[in-house]
């Protein structure tokens, strides 16, 4: 399927993606917010406080990972000296400003939370950041009106992409993951909804634009923004 005829940005496809969906999962930054830019800036400081620069490939081994799995990555790979705790509260410290200042919803995000809202499906949140951060967000951005289960990395035995997240958060909204729609930007996210048997829609962004293909080829669908999937279009 070419990227044209996967890019649903006819409003009446849009429109079918939702039906037969009893439920609707997000993953956090990238897909609902608009925040992954934010963590390379984070990694850069963090690091650069132990004299420490910032490996090419540190993005790419830690996509998925969950912010206790992140921290001990860390701990592991670089000579931090402060303790797995400590570093997740400096993370929790660095990052909290940003979403609270810097970070918006992705494009059409509020229309299709309340078209969701209105077709009755449910909501959740299956996200690999940490408890913390994704409850301030929530209540920044309002959407605790909205999602009934939020559930993190640190929730279940293995992060992304391993399915324990989605099938979690499925659990919790008492939805068959066949009836599940997933809204993910980074390919072990994707894999994570595709191993739950859940249907993955890819969402557009530019931290992982170099990747949009493999996005494209892994998911069900593609879409760059939440807008058109309302009755009205």
């Amino acid at each position: 399927m070419s990227i044209e005829n996967k890019k649903f940005t006819d409003k009446s496809n849009k429109r079918k993606m939702l039906h037969g969906k009893k439920a609707v999962i997000f993953d956090l930054d990238g897909s609902l917010v608009d925040s992954m830019w934010m963590w390379r800036e984070i990694d850069i400081e963090y690091l650069g406080r132990f004299g420490i620069p910032l490996p090419e490939d540190l993005q790419s081994r830690i996509e998925g990972m969950s912010f206790s799995e992140t921290a001990d990555y860390f701990k592991k790979r670089f000579p931090i000296p402060d303790s797995i705790e400590r570093m997740k509260e400096d993370w929790n410290r660095m990052a909290w400003d940003k979403y609270m200042n810097e970070v918006p919803l992705k494009p059409g995000i509020p229309e299709f939370l309340n078209e969701c809202k209105r077709r009755d499906i449910k909501l959740g949140i299956a996200t690999s950041n940490s408890r913390e951060l994704v409850e301030n967000v929530a209540k920044v951005h309002k959407l605790r009106d909205y999602f009934s289960c939020i559930m993190t990395g640190c929730d279940v035995n293995k992060g992304k992409p391993a399915p324990d997240i989605y099938l979690a958060v499925a659990e919790r909204l008492s939805v068959p993951p066949g009836r599940c729609l997933v809204f993910e930007d980074i390919i072990p996210g994707i894999q994570a909804g595709k191993n739950a048997g859940m249907e993955v829609c890819a969402v557009e962004d530019e931290y992982s634009v170099s990747c949009r293909k493999a996005k494209i080829e892994l998911s069900d669908y593609y879409i760059e923004d939440f807008y058109g999937f309302g009755s009205e279009g």
